[in-house]
């Protein structure tokens, strides 16, 4: 198997339409950037609407692909094996049908073979969003669980506040340890109904004074009233402290929970490697959830994807958040925030009772220039990289980039799939939402003893050829390069059916022309010319001959 000396390689887009000599179509799905100082990986990303889940390399190039029977409902990890683990929605539930609704986990080999599948979904119970593999195997899973209005009202919930449906799905975590080709046993689980303050009804065990308990939920606050109380749309573990770190979409706030403890302690107030059992140790981003604050105070905005930057990265043990900004006082508009979070060295969070928990502003924040450019309503997410940088999804419009410390983007990607598969380049990047993306280091464990060849791009290229033949309709007879791949130097060769204007361009990455060895009338009959790359970096390039008002681009590989 011939192996490349360097990662390549952007693929040019130059194509021509039947009734157009334009030369070159807008880029507008694919590679859009890839700057020297990008972090070099593997991207992997799941389009919403469509059942594959890709990954590529920096330069844009498919380098492997899984096939599910599922949409993805909606995360997406890679394994330590290299496998993929991957959330999906088998059907429609009678009960649970808010956004994000999912129901099934499916590990797929590298070989795409099923090596194991969970299901968990009933009419009191459903998978939603996100799922997070832990060290020693088990998968951390988020679910509905059913109230009806009955229990709610025996909680304390105000009756005006129960949703027309007369139910509510507040959110649960499971932790599944798998079990054979499918099914798994749940070995420890927390509910945050067990976790409720309310100082509605005074005849309740949970009555209380909302201020003097952060560490519970305010079962009678609520942004809007449905059922989907909560809508935790992401989950991420720290194995330093044992912790875990939920998003909570529609109280726009973050929490952290002990996961030190049994279930029975999960379910209590005591217990724990920090004495809370199940109740919230930290808590940030709309401090009136817990009446430490007003609107003023409010930090995050339906938010996505809280996680912690791993250990050994810039940034260690703080948070990112992708802030959607959905609601803000001023205007609609997305940023990435990173909080250090007021913690000690034994993973106890501080907090001034009566106070609100801290950061009051967050160490570092990325968004757009002109505000409003930047703004995804839902999904999306955000992670550092280990060269310092950030890489973002922008998940309305599969806007995939990665951002240094000071704002620059060096690399930037859209995806070029919506619900009908890969699309055209020069087609509108629409239909082609993401969850969120991550990319791993060359170096990740479950790249070992895989084939990571690059392949070619995703999106599809058009040209005027249609008929499979080497051959520009009425021109040209046939058109080629010997040898590809090639080093250093190589021969194109092309015949002329009739004395005509022939051009002859080689690009580079991101469509630059490299060189031109051709633009000049010439005669009929068969011509060679030889290309000398000595002074090119190895990877692949793009040749393109046109004659008249017809084009032909083909790809070829340099190896030094």
């Amino acid at each position: 198997m011939i192996k490349m000396k360097h990662c390549i390689i952007l693929i040019i887009f130059i194509a021509f339409s039947a009734f157009s000599s334009t030369v070159a179509q807008e880029r507008t799905i694919g590679l859009l950037i890839n700057e020297d100082n990008a972090f070099s990986g593997y991207t992997l990303f799941a389009p919403m609407p469509y059942t594959v889940t890709y990954l590529i390399d920096n330069n844009g190039l498919l380098v492997h692909s899984w096939e599910s029977e599922y949409k993805p409902r909606f995360a997406a990890h890679l394994l330590e094996n290299g496998s993929l683990i991957r959330a999906g929605k088998p059907g429609l539930n009678p009960v649970f049908n808010g956004g994000g609704a999912g129901g099934i986990v499916q590990e797929i080999a590298w070989d795409g073979s099923l090596d194991w599948e969970f299901e968990y979904s009933s009419d009191e119970y459903l998978l939603h969003h996100e799922i997070r593999n832990l060290p020693d195997g088990n998968l951390l899973m988020i679910a509905w669980e059913y109230k009806s209005a009955d229990e709610l009202i025996e909680a304390g919930r105000d009756p005006v506040l129960i949703p027309d449906e007369n139910e509510l799905w507040p959110d649960h975590i499971i932790e599944v340890e798998p079990t054979g080709q499918s099914g798994g046993n749940v070995v420890w689980e927390w509910h945050i109904w067990d976790h409720l303050i309310q100082d509605f009804d005074p005849s309740k065990e949970n009555y209380g004074v909302v201020a003097d308990h952060p560490e519970l939920m305010d079962l009678n606050f609520i942004y809007n009233i449905t059922p989907d109380w909560n809508h935790t749309n992401s989950i991420d573990y720290n194995e330093e402290y044992d912790q875990i770190l939920l998003s909570l979409h529609h109280p726009s706030e973050i929490i952290v929970i002990d996961h030190s403890t049994t279930t029975e302690e999960a379910a209590g107030h005591s217990g724990g490697r920090y004495g809370k059992g199940g109740d919230f140790l930290y808590r940030w981003g709309n401090p009136q959830v817990y009446r430490a604050g007003s609107e003023e105070d409010r930090k995050l905005y339906k938010q996505h994807d809280a996680r912690w930057i791993e250990p050994g990265l810039p940034g260690d043990g703080n948070i990112t958040i992708f802030n959607n900004g959905w609601g803000r006082p001023d205007e609609n508009y997305s940023s990435i925030e990173e909080i250090e979070p007021p913690i000690d060295g034994e993973g106890n969070y501080l907090l001034t009772p009566g106070s609100a928990y801290g950061p009051e502003e967050p160490v570092w924040i990325y968004g757009a220039e002109n505000p409003e450019m930047f703004f995804s309503q839902k999904i999306s997410g955000a992670h550092r990289l280990p060269n310092g940088n950030t890489l973002i999804c922008k998940g309305r419009g599969g806007d995939f980039f990665e951002v240094t410390s000071t704002g620059e983007k060096v690399w930037q990607y859209i995806n070029p799939v919506n619900e009908n598969g890969p699309m055209n380049q020069g087609d509108p990047p629409e239909g082609n939402n993401v969850f969120r993306i991550h990319r791993y280091a060359p170096d990740f464990s479950g790249f070992e003893g895989r084939d990571l060849t690059p392949g070619d791009p995703i999106e599809r290229y058009i040209t005027d050829i249609t008929d499979g033949s080497d051959k520009i309709p009425g021109k040209i007879e046939f058109f080629s390069n010997y040898p590809n791949p090639f080093n250093a130097t190589t021969s194109f060769t092309f015949s002329s059916l009739e004395p005509q204007h022939v051009t002859l361009a080689v690009y580079d990455l991101l469509g630059g022309e490299v060189k031109t060895l051709l633009d000049e009338h010439i005669s009929a009959g068969m011509h060679h010319i030889t290309f000398d790359a000595s002074d090119l970096a190895s990877g692949i390039y793009f040749y393109s001959l046109q004659a008249g008002d017809r084009t032909e681009t083909k790809r070829m590989v340099l190896l030094k």
